[in-house]
């Protein structure tokens, strides 16, 4: 979950782990440790169609998350850090 400063264009304010709560760090607008952020967009055809939602979730959770795939995710080298 993501909050931002009033008035502002999209100035970051505070970023929240969806599934633990944990808050995680932001200084002066920006997003100090890793943090996956979800989007779906459901269409025809789903059970929640027309709706939009967003997560985000700290780096414990996301391993946890992830490691309960019955297909592990597909793992490489990053080159180039963002």
């Amino acid at each position: 979950m993501r909050k931002y400063v009033d008035g502002q264009d999209k100035v970051l304010m505070k970023v929240v782990c969806n599934k633990c709560g944990r808050p995680l760090k932001v200084e002066n607008g920006y997003l100090r440790e890793f943090c996956f952020a979800g989007d779906a967009v459901f269409g025809y055809f789903s059970r929640r169609d027309g709706v939009a939602q967003h997560f985000d979730l700290c780096e414990d959770c996301y391993e946890e998350w992830t490691a309960r795939f019955a297909v592990p995710v597909e793992e490489s080298e990053a080159l180039e850090l963002l």
